[in-house]
């Protein structure tokens, strides 16, 4: 998983309209450079959105992100794979919808103001890029599924940092 140009086999004529709508996190995976870090700051702006229609200190906010995240991950493990297969690659960088997922789990329960949107989004990257033990195990975990779970791990690793970062504050 964790070399994206590895061709596995020649790229599908035909495409799934749905999956990579979803699976480029609606457009956000195809920007360059780095598609990845455009699906999680895509993902960071509906949160903050939300976050300013619901009410920035609630529960409800937690609540909505931590369904929204679980439904992005469950929807994305299909996503993930119809798209890395028409691609005919393991794990194509424009498949950000698990950068989404992972980028959610981050911000869960985090105040909906400027810094602390900025800190989920720096830890979630630094773990999705560096990927320490344990998120590249999750990796070899097979086709869209090991393409959302080491997102998932390093949003879940991000959650717990973000969290004693805050409690010190």
């Amino acid at each position: 998983m964790a070399n994206s140009n590895v061709q596995l086999r020649p790229p599908a004529e035909k495409k799934t309209l749905w999956a990579w709508t979803l699976g480029t996190f609606f457009g956000a995976g195809l920007l360059k450079p780095g598609p990845g870090t455009y699906g999680s700051i895509a993902a960071l702006i509906l949160w903050y959105v939300a976050g300013h229609i619901v009410h920035p200190s609630t529960t409800a906010l937690a609540v909505g992100t931590a369904i929204a995240a679980v439904v992005i991950t469950l929807i994305g493990i299909p996503v993930a794979t119809i798209v890395a297969r028409e691609s005919g690659r393991e794990d194509p960088g424009h498949v950000v919808i698990d950068e989404a997922a992972g980028q959610l789990i981050a911000l869960i329960g985090l105040p909906c103001v400027p810094g602390y949107a900025v800190l989920g989004l720096l830890l979630f990257r630094l773990f999705d890029i560096f990927k320490p033990w344990p998120i590249r195990r999750f990796e070899a975990l097979p086709e869209g599924t090991g393409i959302m779970m080491d997102d998932v791990a390093a949003g879940v690793l991000a959650l717990i940092l973000g969290h004693i970062v805050q409690h010190l504050l």
